[in-house]
């Protein structure tokens, strides 16, 4: 069960309110739009076939009302950014929402989920990031349709709110570090695989922001390679990361892409005011220092099976440990 989103909410909530560039109304902006995976995802695989679902205890442990679909605890980024916002609520995944819920925002975001339309496709069905934008269009064309058809309120709208985005683990994860089920590793080295992600992430960003995204907070890939899984996979002492020109070295190279692409689209796209969000930095400083974020273990699941709690997930209702507090995982 993660609680990365606890510690890296703030940083990640700079980022954002620096994209809105706000003033102190609250909520102090009218809606806000979420992509991503397994780290934001609050319900849109429960209603899909998939391996990648959190809809059972001890998910949500500590969240009031128990399991959602979120893969944590308690509250992800997200839903700490959406109460720092102003919001009521917190956004409610496009499974779910409709009508004028969408005036206020929706979660698109669905775990398993890449930026390459196979990525993931060995834990069942999820929604790319293409798809991702697909459910975005058609939340646009109903808020259209609620603001009576008038394209310039809508656009008008969107234009106030926030995004953020946050893709591209997976397509490491559950793609090119998973030879036997993926043949993206051997088929391109780590620099072209980074410029193949980007390119892709760079067509379906334009896309959105033809529908009206101008202030997107983009979210950079942590250190994967330190994770609990990739640590009972690959580490030899389950705690020294992966990294050289294994997995963070390759994260490296596709965070370096989207930092271009922010100042790219902030140079040639009207309007656009994109963010890059240092979230590798962030997790390099937790886990360098995890006991300045109050933090104790950061290379073990709080739940999980397995060597550092990481070959499996967190199983329904396995009993998580009790200092979750303490956990980066």
């Amino acid at each position: 069960m993660y609680r990365t989103a606890v510690v890296t909410a703030a940083a990640l909530a700079l980022a954002v309110l620096s994209a809105a560039a706000m003033t102190a109304a609250a909520p102090q902006v009218p809606c806000y739009f979420i992509f991503g995976d397994s780290l934001v995802d609050n319900g849109n695989n429960n209603f899909i076939v998939s391996m990648a679902r959190a809809n059972y205890p001890p998910y949500g442990i500590d969240f009031a009302g128990g399991p959602t679909g979120r893969f944590s605890n308690g509250l992800t980024t997200v839903d700490v950014i959406a109460k720092l916002l102003g919001f009521d609520d917190l956004v409610p995944p496009f499974s779910e929402a409709s009508g004028q819920q969408l005036l206020r925002g929706a979660n698109f975001a669905s775990a398993a989920a890449g930026i390459r339309e196979e990525t993931g496709q060995q834990l069942g069905a999820r929604i790319s990031f293409s798809g991702q934008v697909q459910n975005y269009q058609a939340a646009v064309q109903e808020v259209v349709s609620i603001l009576g058809d008038d394209e310039a309120a809508a656009a008008a709208h969107l234009g106030r709110c926030v995004f953020t985005v946050g893709m591209g683990s997976n397509d490491y994860l559950n793609n090119y570090f998973m030879p036997a089920l993926y043949s993206t590793g051997s088929r391109y080295t780590p620099e072209r695989y980074a410029d193949a992600l980007a390119e892709q992430y760079a067509g379906a960003l334009r896309a959105m922001y033809r529908y009206g995204a101008r202030k997107v907070a983009l979210v950079g890939v942590g250190q994967v390679g330190c994770s609990p899984n990739e640590l009972a996979q690959r580490s030899s002492d389950g705690v020294a990361c992966v990294e050289l020109e294994q997995i963070n070295g390759a994260v490296r190279m596709f965070n370096r892409r989207l930092v271009g692409l922010v100042d790219s689209f902030n140079r040639i796209l009207p309007g656009a005011h994109f963010t890059y969000v240092n979230v590798y930095g962030i997790f390099e400083d937790i886990i360098k220092s995890p006991g300045a974020h109050g933090l104790k273990v950061t290379n073990a699941g709080c739940c999980g099976v397995g060597r550092n709690n990481g070959q499996v997930t967190c199983l329904p209702f396995q009993t998580p440990c009790g200092n979750r507090h303490e956990y980066l995982f």
